[in-house]
C-alpha cells in the first residue's frame, strides 16, 4: 500500500535531526510516564520508535484515504443544515480513519489521551495530511487550540475539554468578524457574564472566515469590558457546540481549500468559559494561537509543494513532444530543479523552526511544574527569540513558493493542467490562500523586520557560519559568507536612513535578504550529511545569490524621494 511517510525521505531525514535528543529528554521529563502507561516509552529510542511507527499510520491514512477522497471532497464540499455543517461525505470519511486510528492530540499529554509527542511529529502529521488534501489539512491543524487550552486554560478546563480531542472532537477559532480582519483589535462580539451561573459567560455577536466554524470545541475571541474599544477589552473564551447556541448563516463559496468550511456564525447568548485571565485575550493568548497557527500553515504550504513537485515530475515522465518525455528538455528539468530546491529549502526551514518552538514551549510547560533552573530559563528565553524571529518568515517564504510550486507544476502540465482532470488544477487553487490568510505576506513582513533590525536573525546566522562545510561545499559556504555581507550592509544602509516610512518600503527586501541566506545555511548543512540535498543546495543558493544581489542594488541606489513615486491616490 502507498505510504506518504514511507515514501519520503526528507521528512525521516527531519525527524532524526540531532535535536531530537534534547526535545524529547523535555518532554518525556524523565520517561516518567512510563510507570502509569504502558505505551509510554521508558527512553529515547523507545520514543523514536513511537515516533516513526505513528507516522507511518498517518502516511498510510494519507496516502489510501485523504488523498483518494481529496477530488469528490473538493467536488462536493460542506452544505448547511438546519444551521449546522455537514461534511462532504470523504471529509467524514477522512475524519473517520484518523480518529479510529488513535492519532488526533498526539501531542497532548497522556493523561488527556494523547501521546504527548513533540511538536516535530505533530508539525510532520501536519504536511503530510496536506499533501493529500489541503483543505482537511485546516480541520486537522485546529488541534491548535487543544495545544492553546492546555498552555493557558485552567485544570478544570483542560479536564473537560482536552480528552474529548482524540475521541474525534474538531475546533474552530472564532477570531475575525465582518469589520475585524486582519484588525483583530477591532472585534466587537460580546461577552457578558451570565447572571444566573457565576463563572459563566454569554457571548453574542457574529464572526465571519471561520474555518470549521462548526467545530466541536471554539475559542472566541469577544469584548469583555464594556466601553473598550482596543485590544485591551478583548478575553478569549471556549465554547462548546452542544450548547447549541452558535448557528451557521452560511458557508463561503470559497476557490480552493474548498472540504474545510468557513463559515458564517451568528452567537445567541452562547454560554462560554473564560481562558486565563480577562483582557488578554488577544495580547496574549491570540498571539500564542496565531504562531501556531503559522506553523500549520508553513506544513500546509509544504505539503501543497509536495504534491505538486510530484504531480509535475509525474507528468514530465509520462507526457511525450518530439519523439521524448519532456523531462528530457532542459527548460523542463530546470524548472523542476528549481521546484525541488525551494521545496526543500521550505521544509528545512519549517522543522528548523518547529525545534525552535519545541524547545521554549517544553521549558514553559515544565515552569508550570517547578521554577527554572537560571540556564533553563536563559535556554527557553533564547529559543524563544529564535521561534519569534524564525515563524514570519517560515509563513512569508513557504507560503509564497507553495503558489509558485504549483504554478510551476501546472505550467509542466500545458494545458492539461488547467482542467479539472488533473489533481494540479485543485493544488494549484489550495495553494493560494496560503499568503493570504493567518496573515497575509505583507502581515509576516511587519513581524519578520524585528528579528532583522535587533539582530536575531544575524545571531543565527552566526551560529550557522560558524559550522565548518565539508570541502566540496566550500565554494556554496563562501557565496552565503558573501551575501551575508550584503545583508548586513542593506540593513545598516536603511538604518542610517532613520526614517519609519524608508524601514517600510524596504522591510521586504530585507527580510528576502535574510530569508535566502538562512535557508541556504540549512541546506548546505543538509547536503554535508546527505548528498540527496546537494542538487538543491546549490540550485537555491544561486538562485539566492541573484536577488540577494538585486535587493542590495536596489537599497544601497536608492534615493527616499522615490517613495513618492509609489504612493497612489
Amino acid at each position: 500500500m502507498a505510504n506518504f511517510f514511507l515514501d519520503n525521505k526528507d521528512l525521516q531525514f527531519h525527524l532524526n535531526h540531532p535535536l531530537m535528543t534534547k526535545i524529547v529528554a523535555l518532554k518525556e521529563q524523565g520517561y516518567r510516564d512510563a510507570a502509569t502507561y504502558d505505551y509510554a516509552p521508558v527512553d529515547f529510542e523507545d520514543a523514536m520508535d513511537s515516533y516513526h511507527k505513528v507516522m507511518e499510520i498517518i502516511g498510510e491514512v494519507c496516502a489510501n484515504t485523504l488523498a483518494v477522497n481529496a477530488e469528490g471532497v473538493d467536488a462536493e464540499g460542506p452544505r448547511v443544515e438546519n444551521d449546522r455543517v455537514i461534511y462532504a461525505p470523504g471529509t467524514a470519511a477522512n475524519h473517520e480513519a484518523l480518529t479510529k486510528a488513535g492519532v488526533y492530540g498526539i501531542s497532548l499529554p497522556r493523561k488527556y489521551n494523547g501521546l504527548n509527542f513533540s511538536l516535530v511529529p505533530y508539525v510532520m502529521s501536519c504536511e503530510l495530511v496536506c499533501r493529500a488534501d489541503a483543505g482537511f489539512g485546516n480541520i486537522w491543524g485546529l488541534q491548535d487550540c487543544a495545544e492553546t487550552l492546555h498552555e493557558f486554560a485552567n485544570d478544570q478546563i483542560n479536564d473537560e475539554y482536552l480528552p474529548m480531542i482524540n475521541r474525534g472532537a474538531t475546533a474552530a477559532m472564532d477570531l475575525t468578524e465582518p469589520d475585524a480582519g486582519s484588525d483583530l483589535q477591532a472585534v466587537m462580539l460580546r461577552a457578558t457574564p451570565d447572571p444566573k451561573n457565576p463563572g459563566q459567560w454569554l457571548l453574542n455577536g457574529v464572526k465571519r472566515f471561520i474555518t470549521n466554524g462548526d467545530g466541536d470545541i471554539s475559542l472566541v475571541l469577544a469584548r469583555s469590558e464594556e466601553g473598550t474599544t482596543d485590544a485591551r477589552g478583548l478575553s478569549l473564551f471556549v465554547y462548546d457546540k452542544a450548547h447549541y447556541c452558535v448557528k451557521v448563516r452560511r458557508i463561503e463559496h470559497k476557490m480552493g481549500i474548498i472540504g474545510s468550511p468557513t463559515c458564517e456564525l451568528v452567537f445567541t447568548n452562547a454560554p462560554a468559559k473564560l481562558v486565563g485571565d480577562r483582557k488578554m485575550g488577544l495580547i496574549k493568548y491570540v498571539m500564542a494561537l496565531m504562531n501556531s497557527a503559522r506553523l500549520g500553515i508553513g506544513a500546509q504550504s509544504v505539503g501543497i509543494m509536495e504534491a505538486a513537485y510530484r504531480e509535475g515530475l509525474k507528468y514530465a515522465h509520462e507526457r511525450e513532444q518530439f519523439g521524448k518525455p519532456i523531462i528530457k528538455f532542459p527548460a523542463v528539468a530546470e524548472l523542476l530543479t528549481n521546484m525541488k530546491a525551494r521545496l526543500q529549502a521550505s521544509r528545512a526551514l519549517l522543522y528548523e523552526t518547529t525545534r525552535f518552538v519545541d524547545v521554549y514551549k517544553n521549558y514553559f510547560h515544565i515552569e508550570k511544574e517547578r521554577k527554572l533552573e537560571k540556564e533553563e530559563r536563559e535556554e527557553m528565553k533564547l529559543y524563544q527569540r529564535k521561534a519569534d524571529a524564525f515563524t514570519p518568515l517560515l509563513k512569508l517564504f513557504t507560503s509564497e513558493y507553495s503558489n509558485s510550486v504549483s504554478y510551476d507544476s501546472l505550467q509542466i502540465h500545458g494545458g492539461s493542467g488547467f482542467m479539472k482532470d488533473y489533481p494540479i488544477e485543485r493544488i494549484s487553487r489550495d495553494a493560494r490562500i496560503t499568503t493570504i490568510y493567518e496573515g497575509t505576506s505583507q502581515l509576516q513582513v511587519v513581524a519578520a523586520i524585528n528579528g532583522v533590525i535587533k539582530g536575531t536573525l544575524s545571531a543565527q546566522i552566526d551560529e550557522y557560519q560558524a559550522i565548518e562545510p565539508k570541502t566540496e561545499l566550500l565554494p556554496l559556504f563562501n557565496k552565503l559568507v558573501a551575501m551575508r555581507a550584503q545583508y548586513e550592509d542593506a540593513v545598516e544602509l536603511v538604518k542610517a536612513m532613520d526614517s519609519a516610512e524608508c524601514l517600510d518600503f524596504h522591510a521586504r527586501r530585507l527580510v528576502e535578504m535574510g530569508g535566502y541566506i538562512v535557508m541556504g545555511h540549512l541546506l548546505v548543512q543538509q547536503a554535508a550529511q546527505c548528498d540527496s540535498f546537494r542538487t538543491s543546495a546549490i540550485a537555491f543558493v544561486k538562485d539566492g545569490e541573484a536577488k540577494c544581489a538585486h535587493h542590495y542594488t536596489y537599497i544601497k541606489e536608492f534615493n527616499r524621494d522615490e517613495i513618492g513615486f509609489f504612493k497612489v491616490d
